[in-house]
């Protein structure tokens, strides 16, 4: 297989400089410049133009995998950042949370099972 791993996310935003600023505050991601991430699972998944699942108009969702969701989600509440969605466990795929950007993105984060 040529693919080896993502190799970079790119949005449109409207004030791009505070949406990068926001990312990287609350995620340490970079924003114009790299992240070193561990390699891992990447899953691609392809859904209905009317799915809800990304919870509004986007053309996609952005999926990060975390090493401690609960941690994670406990940090993000603290910084003024709700839940879109509860909390969920696929049995054999891991753990799941939902939030947003400022800008309406919908992000799911997800701690993989052991």
């Amino acid at each position: 297989m040529h693919v080896q791993g993502v190799g970079g996310i790119f949005l449109r935003a409207e004030d791009p400089e505070a949406l990068g600023d926001w990312y990287h505050e609350h995620f340490g991601l970079v924003n114009g410049g790299a992240t070193m991430t561990q390699a891992g699972p990447l899953v691609f998944g392809a859904f209905a133009r009317d799915t809800d699942y990304f919870g509004g108009p986007q053309a996609f969702m952005l999926n990060l995998r975390v090493d401690d969701l609960d941690d994670l989600l406990a940090e993000l509440a603290a910084a003024g950042i709700r839940q879109v969605k509860p909390r969920e466990t696929m049995e054999g795929v891991g753990d799941f949370g939902w939030v947003e950007d400022p800008e309406g993105n919908r992000i799911e984060l997800w701690q993989p099972a052991p």
